[in-house]
């Protein structure tokens, strides 16, 4: 019998050795290629509504959540609320002070639908425009009023540009210990997916953003223990911790 200790050092070790085996990462990314034709990472729901990312890429998160206990989380990109109400349920029961979800695209039956979960919904707040504009930015300040206990989770336009602006706005509101989340970093190691056309591709997307920003920005370092164990996911190298205050 393993103690909790040893397992929990035989898991850190095996991820380690997994993420190595070159043939299985290879087989990991030829499948979400193939997946992505039939929309796979579309076809998980949570309360009902729709979370458009893996279920592996969730279950990091919520372990993040668990480990720093943010008195925050800004979700950029909310598309049809799912993650919110996910983030809110696991609030719900750890603790925190509110979810902030911005979208250039915020529906009122949306919001309806999201509000119908009581107080799971109540933590909620909705900002309706571009997560770069100088007057949304002042919004989530005013918000946080100084806290830094904050998860940031971006999930919105991909392109290398945005992203990188995103990075720069919405890093300094990050204490040490807490992470900022880049979505879809696996677009620089896919194919260009003509049957979903995007203006990002190799190139120009999120991860290209995040290289240029770490390089920038010594605060930051990826977390490699959550990439190694994820084996399915569209962040590698997305995890984004803060070292320092």
């Amino acid at each position: 019998m393993y103690t909790r200790e040893q397992f929990e050092n035989m898991r850190l070790n095996s991820a380690a050795e997994m993420s190595k085996d070159n043939e299985l990462q290879k087989s990991a990314i030829e499948l979400l290629i193939r997946a992505d034709q039939y929309n796979w990472i579309h076809q998980t729901n949570w309360f009902g509504e729709p979370i458009l990312n893996l279920p592996q890429d969730m279950f990091a998160i919520q372990e993040i959540i668990f480990k720093t206990r943010p008195k925050y989380i800004i979700e950029i990109g909310v598309a049809w609320g799912g993650s919110l109400l996910f983030y809110s349920t696991i609030m719900q029961v750890l603790g925190g002070e509110k979810i902030i979800g911005i979208d250039i695209y915020i529906p009122d039956d949306l919001k309806q639908r999201i509000a119908a979960f009581g107080a799971i919904s109540e933590r909620i707040v909705w900002i309706n425009g571009s997560s770069i504009d100088a007057s949304i930015v002042d919004q989530v300040k005013s918000l946080l009023n100084g806290a830094k206990e904050v998860l940031v989770l971006l999930d919105s336009n991909h392109t290398h540009e945005h992203v990188l602006e995103e990075l720069r706005l919405y890093s300094p509101l990050i204490g040490k210990g807490n992470y900022i989340v880049v979505g879809d970093t696996v677009i620089e190691d896919i194919p260009y997916q003509a049957h979903r056309p995007r203006p990002w591709r190799p190139g120009n997307n999120p991860k290209t953003a995040l290289l240029q920003f770490i390089k920038e920005n010594e605060r930051f370092e990826i977390d490699h223990n959550i990439d190694n164990k994820l084996l399915l996911s569209c962040n590698f190298n997305g995890y984004l911790r803060c070292d320092q205050d």
